[in-house]
């Protein structure tokens, strides 16, 4: 029998184009879109989930190809193989230390053999990159994932995320060569954000993916009472392999996909300690579960700070929910509470009438700060450190209280490693809840976030903000159990490899899984405590999930590879030791695969980047409103003009354009100084073959070493090259010295976009590293925002003497020499 399953949310769902001609109808003078299908196969077997993931490559050029595909999968997952398959044949995928992956397969590519690797960027972020796809031919990439469902108030939750949503990229850029094809420029804060910025299709062009889904639920003795999907999907009842549910077709990878299962008795869920043995029984996995008891936790007073992300990527149905979140957050403070809540997108915004410091939770202050919220709208750049670290500073000292911070967010932003190094001192003893609004939520950094003290809940539509927020209303309060610790008592159990460490506090609804290794036989028990009076014993019993071991590591590596940012850079080789011992991928390990047939003579292939769809929900700003032309006026960021995304596709060349994508990778919005596109084309120092730690994030884990890109003939003198374009810019300006002071604040600021905006496109033309350095430097200049009119005068002379600079000041000699004609 054949159901269809009850939508978590109808209205987030993208109908499919009525122009759709199908698979492989985006058709540009370059060729089709390399990637043709994902394949995600999922059995689920109680709450423990196994995924087969296949990518299908198809080389539409009269050309070998190279493709780059920056994807996500579960943050929390183990990946713990990956294939390859063309031309009927099958090379299994081999995991070795990361530079050693890269070495071997750019040699493969270089000798014209076929290859692939697969390598994590963040945690849920990753890229495939498969060389020598012969001109007409098809290559599948197989990964398989082990991983586990979350289970809080009753409910199991699947969540296979689907596409990589555009990231602010903070700081400023670094000289040399890129070290991805992504469409951002590395800073010195983000020193790999080229390995994180796929190009992104503009809203409207046809589904370029044929998209499958198929999970098998097995409930294992699980009662289940409904499934709900974020996707249009059918179910299937089928007595002999359980429940099966297929998406339909012609859905887009432009958001996570949820399937929620309804435990009908939770009951079924209970405290328990389960063992598996390794091969020769002295040794092994386990994985115990510690449910909360019953009760309400006690009540005390509480310190809590609401920081809200108000940037342009929150437009939409996410500002509006993320106010009714953080209303509702503040709603639940009682009159033993302090408060302060933060807005933040370039500058952080507090409630008019509340003092600077945490403020008495009355009835007067509360309201004055609901009343600030409901007034926010989506604006500027996602500057997330310098709130977080006021956050911190009203929360130091006032230790004798419950310490809180409540971070509302879409948490798409590329300094991830730096915001955990900076403030992991700051927080410590601070309780972290985060809460994820958006259909293609950042989930691997807020649950990074948050830690073991505090909880990280995700709303992927409007619909699901109630449900949501009552279970956050739960998790704010004090937690039912803390101090939790684990002895063994008959079990060896090797407590320096218990992960999630610290181990989690238990919360209303929310068990807490602590996994790690034994040794000796599988036999006995072990003690698990905690305060205030919690005392169990719970005797082994053998598992089922042969995926166990392989995600005790994954969370092992996590543990470890959180530590490595916050500056242990010494944990590099126990991460490198766990992750190759039992086969699960890191950050500093990746799977590679090659094809020992030369296929390619002479190695020479077209690199294409990818391009994604922009995630559900997500708005792109008409550059044209007048919002955003009042925002200009006034000489303010503002979330500017959709301009051409460039795939990096050339015989060694850097971004040329096609597929009709948009440019400067954030598109929400053109930020203030530290923007993507605020300067030239960027690299990272190197040391050891890999790039070394950005200034102020020692010990971050690798990114990728530069890849060495040719230079093209130099593209005609139509608008786009540095001389057309400073010869139109200097007519411009100097036809402006009459305006109001306003009016050519705005020029500015259009002018620091078009730069943003151009400086990709320059990269594949002949264009001096030294003037785009220079230009760089001006956009970041003109976009700081200022309501000074000497400032704004200040910066005009600025541009206008910057670019008679460059334009030789009429000197032709020296014109042809800088532009290199």
């Amino acid at each position: 029998m054949s159901t269809q399953i009850e939508l978590i949310d109808q209205a987030e769902v993208t109908a499919r184009p009525t122009d759709d001609d199908g698979l492989g109808c985006l058709r540009t003078k370059h060729g089709n879109l390399p990637l043709e299908s994902i394949d995600v196969r999922t059995r689920i077997t109680g709450l423990a989930s196994h995924t087969e993931l296949t990518q299908g490559f198809h080389n539409t050029h009269d050309e070998p190809l190279e493709a780059t595909y920056v994807f996500p999968l579960p943050p929390r997952a183990a990946v713990t193989a990956m294939r390859m398959a063309a031309d009927g044949r099958v090379v299994d995928g081999v995991l070795k230390e990361r530079g050693e992956a890269r070495a071997t397969y750019d040699k493969a590519v270089q000798e014209g053999r076929r290859a692939s690797i697969a390598e994590e960027e963040r945690p849920g972020v990753f890229t495939m990159r498969v060389g020598n796809i012969l001109p007409g031919e098809r290559v599948t990439v197989h990964l398989t994932l082990a991983g586990a469902l979350s289970y809080e108030d009753g409910e199991a939750t699947y969540r296979f995320p689907l596409v990589v949503a555009p990231k602010y990229i903070p700081g400023r850029p670094v000289a040399g060569d890129q070290v991805g094809d992504g469409t951002a420029l590395d800073t010195d804060e983000v020193p790999d954000a080229s390995r994180i910025s796929p190009p992104v299709l503009l809203p409207g062009f046809p589904n370029p993916v044929d998209l499958s889904v198929e999970v098998h639920v097995d409930a294992a003795g699980l009662p289940l009472a409904g499934v709900r999907s974020s996707l249009h999907a059918t179910a299937t009842e089928d007595a002999a392999d359980g429940l099966r549910v297929r998406l339909n077709p012609g859905e887009r990878a432009d958001r996570d996909f949820l399937l929620r299962l309804r435990v009908g008795d939770e009951a079924a869920v209970s405290t328990a300690l389960a063992v598996l043995p390794d091969e020769d029984e002295q040794g092994g996995t386990f994985a115990l579960t510690v449910l909360p008891p019953t009760g309400e936790a006690p009540e005390h007073g509480r310190d809590v700070v609401l920081v809200l992300d108000r940037s342009g990527s929150m437009g939409g149905w996410k500002m509006v929910a993320a106010r009714r979140a953080a209303a509702r957050i503040v709603d639940t403070l009682g009159g033993d509470d302090r408060f302060a809540v933060l807005a933040f997108d370039y500058q952080v915004d507090t409630p008019p009438g509340l003092p600077d410091q945490l403020a008495e939770a009355t009835d007067r202050n509360r309201f004055r700060a609901v009343e600030f919220l409901a007034n926010l709208d989506a604006r500027g750049g996602t500057e997330m450190l310098t709130p977080l670290r006021r956050a911190a500073d009203l929360l130091h000292g006032t230790a004798a209280r419950e310490r809180v911070l409540v971070l509302v967010t879409d948490g798409q932003i590329g300094n991830e490693d730096q915001i955990l190094y900076e403030l992991a001192p700051k927080l410590s003893g601070v309780r972290v809840h985060t809460v994820g609004i958006d259909r293609a939520v950042n989930e691997g950094f807020l649950q990074r976030l948050a830690g073991t003290r505090g909880r990280c809940e995700l709303v992927e539509s409007e619909d699901r903000l109630d449900e949501a927020m009552h279970n956050i209303h739960r998790r704010i309060g004090n937690p039912l159990v803390t101090d939790l610790l684990v002895t063994q008592d008959g079990l060896a159990v090797d407590t320096a490899t218990v992960a999630p460490t610290p181990i989690p506090d238990v919360f209303p609804g929310a068990p807490v899984v602590v996994m790690g290794r034994y040794s000796g036989p599988p036999h006995g028990a072990v003690t698990v405590a905690g305060q205030p009076n919690l005392r169990t014993t719970l005797t082994a019993t053998r598992s089922d999930n042969p995926a166990l071991a392989a995600l005790w590591a994954r969370a092992n590596i996590r543990d470890l590879e959180d530590k490595y940012v916050t500056g242990q850079t010494a944990l590099e080789g126990r991460i490198v030791e766990t992750s190759l011992k039992f086969g699960v991928l890191s950050r500093f390990t990746a799977f590679v695969a090659v094809d020992q047939r030369v296929v390619n003579e002479g190695g020479a292939t077209r690199r294409v980047t990818q391009p994604v769809d922009l995630p559900s929900g997500w708005e792109v700003p008409d550059p044209g409103n007048a919002p955003t032309m009042a925002a200009r006026a006034a000489g303010m960021p503002t979330f500017g003009a959709a301009a051409r995304f460039a795939a990096a596709e050339s015989t060694g060349g850097a971004p040329a354009g096609g597929y009709g994508m948009q440019g400067g990778l954030d598109t929400s919005h053109s930020a203030p100084a530290g923007d993507v596109y605020a300067g030239p084309p960027p690299g990272v120092p190197m040391r050891g073959g890999l790039p070394a730690p950005a200034p102020g994030v020692p010990g971050r884990p690798p990114a990728a070493s530069p890849r060495k890109r040719g230079r093209p003939a130099p593209a005609p003198d139509d608008g786009t090259s540095l001389a057309a374009f400073v010869r139109e810019e200097l007519t411009r300006l100097r036809g402006g010295d009459g305006q109001d002071v306003w009016l050519r604040a705005g020029l500015m600021t259009a002018l620091s976009e078009r730069i943003r905006v151009l400086l990709a496109t320059w990269q594949q033309n002949n264009e001096p590293l030294e003037a785009r350095t220079t230009l760089g430097t001006l956009s970041t200049e003109l976009a700081a925002p200022t309501a000074d009119p000497a400032e704004v005068d200040r910066r005009w002379q600025k541009a206008l003497s910057t670019l008679e600079s460059l334009a030789g000041d009429g000197n032709t000699r020296s014109r042809r020499t800088f532009w290199k004609r």
